[in-house]
């Protein structure tokens, strides 16, 4: 990702007014202060489109489903359920959050992408929630993420990518090969090399 235009600070002075909205609806619980010793693993996956499954069936109640995703914990590669005395594993296809839809926001001419989960969290792409995009390495298709709170990310559906895709502007490179980007609070990420056929 390259960084351009306005500085940091003043992009969050402009954009404050949402950047507030998304800091008092994703208040999360203290988790990162929470450190008990694992307790066990939980037969508790959630799926590549962000579903959670425990004990092979669908979680259908979404309050739940918020307040488990509230009390998520990422340690290097495993995911955990963490409340002061307990710490459960769980399994994560991909990433814990599933990025459903985006919404083009304008402030004195500055754009912001903001993204909604199909948990109906809220957040700007921007230097707090970055964008990139990673490749499947069996079969280089686009994983496209985005950081959620912490270390924890979201994964964006197709159709999200592909919207993004369409919404983004085409950059030419010193060495004449051309990239997709797309500009959120300042700044410009990358969303995929163009290839002449």
């Amino acid at each position: 990702m390259s960084k351009s235009g306005a500085s940091g600070n003043g992009l969050e002075v402009l954009f404050a007014d949402l950047l507030e909205q998304q800091a008092q609806s994703t208040k999360q619980p203290p988790v990162h202060l929470w450190n008990p010793d694992k307790s066990g693993d939980m037969d508790l996956r959630i799926d590549r489109e962000g579903q959670w499954i425990h004990e092979g069936d669908p979680i259908r109640r979404p309050a739940l489903v918020k307040l488990f995703a509230s009390i998520l914990k990422r340690e290097g590669d495993n995911y955990f359920l963490v409340t002061p005395v307990e710490k459960w594993q769980i399994n994560v296809d991909v990433a814990p959050f599933f990025m459903v839809s985006a919404e083009k926001l304008y402030r004195s001419g500055e754009q912001a992408i903001q993204l909604r989960s199909i948990s109906g969290d809220h957040l700007l792409i921007g230097p707090n929630n970055p964008l990139w995009v990673d490749y499947d390495e069996a079969n280089n298709q686009p994983v496209p993420l985005v950081t959620v709170r912490d270390n924890l990310n979201g994964l964006l559906s197709r159709s999200l990518y592909y919207q993004l895709v369409d919404w983004a502007h085409m950059e030419s490179n010193d060495d004449g090969s051309q990239t997709l980007r797309l500009r959120s609070m300042g700044v410009d990420y990358l969303l995929g090399h163009l290839t002449s056929e």
